[in-house]
């Protein structure tokens, strides 16, 4: 699992918009503090509430610099009715592939709901360099981040 200190694992995916983007996380390094919040599923109660709560947070981690992108299983067609429902204004990486969840030691399984390979919530915070500046990952994924703790590492990032 990645942690503080280490330096992050880059991947490609797709971003949950209309235009289903390419997106390298190696392209947004060197602009400031990139913000991963990796979330199990679109539409889930916790999911929903994270990232609502980081839309509302949206001011303060553009204040530190900082851009944030939310990062799940979930396809780019379910990622953009998502961010369409909830008004998300950031944008989600569709990680279908679980390239991302893999490297950064997220995957798991919750067999109850049929559901594999998925992430569990974590936040990462990562600098201009690369750096892994900030680790939360959830012992149980319906707990939701220290969001003040989180605006105040990109603040240092």
């Amino acid at each position: 699992m990645v942690s503080t200190g280490d330096p992050a694992p880059v991947f490609t995916a797709t971003r949950g918009t209309s235009d289903h983007e390419a997106f390298d996380l190696d392209d947004q390094l060197g602009d400031g503090p990139v913000v991963l919040a990796f979330f199990p599923g679109a539409f889930t109660p916790p999911c929903t509430n994270e990232m609502v709560a980081l839309q509302a947070r949206i001011d303060a981690f553009e204040s530190a610099g900082a851009t944030v992108f939310g990062v799940s299983a979930d396809s780019p067609f379910a990622q953009g009715a998502f961010r369409d429902e909830h008004g998300i204004e950031f944008d989600l990486v569709s990680d279908t592939a679980g390239e991302a969840i893999r490297a950064y030691g997220l995957e798991m399984d919750i067999p109850d709901l049929g559901l594999y390979g998925i992430a569990n919530r974590a936040v990462f915070v990562i600098d201009d360099e690369g750096a892994v500046t900030y680790s939360w990952v959830a012992d149980d994924p319906t707990n939701e981040p220290p969001y003040d703790d989180v605006i105040a590492a990109a603040e240092g990032a």
